[in-house]
């Protein structure tokens, strides 16, 4: 018979709400999921924690609500999660910090969302541990503990019994990955088709976005250069013809540019091309060979080992991972039995 794992979240005036309902809406998902399908006992029961019982504010102004004080846990916990958000009263409470540090070594595992790991380190819980962050403070998590090995471009790092997890949407990645741990492969990617998100995710947390950083370019020298970037991954994209359509020196342009957009022309480039790569894997059944020419790659070997080097995946596997199939249910979402 399933045994019900026994889950606290850990939250606190200033968290991330999806911190907290990310998580929250994979297990019980996930506990629906299994009744559905096999009836009897729920495969988590989830309590919501905090300094004190009652309404607690989030960085957004939203208000819920914490079952009971943290204090007041009794029991021996399966998983302990430690929601992120605005860290910076929490981990200056040294009761909170030592209830954490007591709590871990009786919990099968312990895990953060965000900067929640801020809160694990300072409990002493990720010494010679390997973590990540929010991208936002990843630098931060590494200088004020030295001893953690940080992973910046993670979306969840696992080491031993202790999770952490990038920002904000990535708890629901990590929520996923204990599911799998915990019920299966065929539940969790259930629970994450329920959720429309991918089950593993591609890519880091860095995932680079073309269009995006084309237009956070500051009106300046460049003007709309990057855009035009964008729209012609086919044409000779090199610095020096990139140089001579915004009238300056080779030299210069590469200064300014890289000033302004914080990356150098050929990594824009390089990263431009890769992110239209995957859009058209992902939509349309074009050949390799193709794709690689409609985005300005010089081969379709050339395109791979981008694919490689940026994301740890070949363009064909990457492919049979994410292309979008069209839809079989277009009037609406399909039973639950039949997600996986």
């Amino acid at each position: 018979m399933l045994r019900t794992r026994r889950v606290a979240i850990l939250i606190y005036d200033g968290i991330q709400s999806l911190d907290l309902t990310g998580p929250l809406e994979t297990f019980a998902i996930a506990n629906r999921l299994v009744r559905e399908r096999s009836g009897g006992r729920p495969a988590y029961a989830v309590e919501v924690i905090a300094p004190q019982a009652g309404v607690v504010t989030t960085n957004s102004g939203l208000r819920v609500i914490a079952d009971r004080a943290y204090r007041a846990v009794d029991r021996r916990l399966d998983t302990l999660l430690v929601a992120g958000g605005d860290v910076r009263a929490a981990i200056d409470d040294r009761q909170l910090l030592r209830w954490l540090a007591a709590t871990s070594r009786r919990a099968r595992r312990v895990a953060s969302v965000c900067t929640g790991a801020f809160l694990l380190a300072e409990a002493g819980l990720l010494h010679g541990r390997r973590a990540t962050t929010h991208w936002f403070a990843t630098e931060r998590l590494a200088r004020r503990y030295a001893d953690l090995t940080v992973e910046p471009d993670a979306i969840f790092v696992r080491d031993g019994h202790v999770f952490t997890s990038a920002g904000v949407t990535s708890g629901i990645d990590l929520a996923l990955a204990l599911v799998e741990d915990d019920l299966g492969h065929a539940i969790a990617l259930a629970v994450a088709r329920w959720l429309v998100v991918f089950l593993k995710r591609p890519g880091g947390q860095s995932q680079f976005s073309s269009h995006l950083a084309a237009q956070a370019v500051a009106p300046g020298p460049l003007k709309d250069l990057p855009e035009w970037i964008v729209a012609n991954l086919r044409t000779d994209l090199s610095v020096e013809c990139l140089a001579a359509r915004a009238a300056m020196s080779p030299r210069h342009f590469a200064r300014v540019f890289r000033r302004e957009t914080g990356v150098t022309p050929g990594k824009f480039v390089e990263r431009a091309r890769l992110d239209a790569a995957r859009r058209w894997l992902e939509d349309a059944g074009l050949g390799l060979d193709e794709v690689a020419s409609r985005c300005g790659f010089g081969s379709a070997e050339q395109m791979r080992r981008t694919f490689h080097r940026h994301l740890h995946i070949v363009p064909i596997d990457y492919r049979r991972r994410f292309h979008r199939q069209p839809a079989l249910t277009p009037s609406g979402a399909p039973e639950a039995r039949r997600l996986a």
